[in-house]
């Protein structure tokens, strides 16, 4: 779809939304901007038919009718009842994820997707604003220009073949890589595969790659392997990436609270601590010492019973609140 065309829809939906009464196509033609570029009243109402078609198929509730028995034209609206969504009831740390996807994916190819998803909850009355969980990086730079090519080679399952530069010792090496998937961490972009020089899997840091990305063969030449961690795999730098390694952590929840948590715990006992009665739970984390801020934003719903370094580090964010 053009940008002008797209650009009119918009208007269109905006302009049917703001009013009550049903606007025929003549006074549309007058008020919403694009239709006034029509040559002829014949290339407007052809061009008017095929985006209220477009509108439909988009799911859009387009309203027919007349403002009164005296109207001789059809007129159109959409109702607010019938376009907006309806309640919408997502956990503290479901919508900042929401905010973070919109956050993460700063790239020209994917903004425009994730803004409209983020105006479409707020226009819900749904709060995306809440603090991004640490457990996973905010801000991630997507200006390599490696990414886009690398992101489509991983879609079309496509081998790739680039000039990467080593830092010990400095020089470039031609690599051939079957991409599985690209993945961010501490905010910077790596792809991971199977490198066809070397026959083992490698991660590679965008920033490094030099030149551009040419693809190799047909689409679909592999299958990425199942059961792969690629994020574990990027941290642990090489590690086999099969094989996850986790940290067991075991908390204290009050009763009834904490529904985050809760959803990714096994609950193991019952205590009351400080008076109040709550649960043991145990969670698995690859990372507990950067789920510190995380745990730390439901308060005094939850204790940090062990590992002791997981345990200070919450206690030194409820510190800094304080502060």
């Amino acid at each position: 779809m053009s940008v002008a065309r797209a650009e009119r829809l918009v208007n269109l939906v905006l302009c049917l939304l703001s009013t009550r009464q049903h606007l025929t196509a003549e006074r549309i033609r007058g008020i919403v901007p694009g239709y006034a570029d029509a040559p002829s009243d014949d290339a407007f109402f052809r061009m008017f038919e095929r985006d209220k078609t477009e509108l439909r198929e988009l799911g859009i509730p387009l309203e027919v009718g007349r403002n009164s028995v005296f109207d001789t034209v059809d007129g159109y609206r959409i109702a607010r009842r019938d376009y907006e969504l309806g309640d919408i009831d997502l956990e503290p740390d479901e919508a900042a994820a929401v905010a973070l996807a919109v956050r993460l994916w700063d790239s020209p190819e994917l903004t425009g997707a994730a803004h409209g998803a983020l105006l479409k909850l707020r226009a819900a009355g749904v709060d995306v604003d809440e603090a991004t969980p640490a457990v996973v990086e905010p801000k991630v730079r997507t200006t390599e220009p490696a990414f886009g090519s690398l992101l489509a080679a991983v879609q079309a399952a496509q081998v790739v073949r680039f000039d990467y530069r080593r830092l010990m010792p400095t020089e470039l090496r031609t690599r051939t890589v079957e991409p599985w998937g690209v993945v961010s961490w501490r905010g910077r972009w790596y792809v991971v595969g199977h490198d066809r020089d070397r026959d083992a899997p490698r991660c590679f840091r965008m920033s490094r790659i030099a030149g551009e990305v040419h693809t190799i063969g047909k689409p679909g030449a592999f299958r990425r392997p199942e059961n792969v961690d690629l994020m574990r795999f990027v941290a642990n730098r090489g590690g086999d990436p099969s094989t996850p390694h986790t940290t067991t952590v075991r908390l204290w929840l009050a009763r009834d609270r904490a529904a985050g948590l809760r959803r990714r715990a096994t609950v193991v006992g019952e205590q009351t601590l400080g008076g109040e009665p709550g649960d043991v739970v145990e969670l698995e984390l690859f990372h507990p010492d950067s789920a510190a801020s995380w745990i730390a934003g439901f308060g005094p719903d939850v204790v940090v019973l062990e590992p002791e370094v997981l345990r200070k580090s919450v206690l030194e964010h409820h510190l800094a609140v304080a502060r």
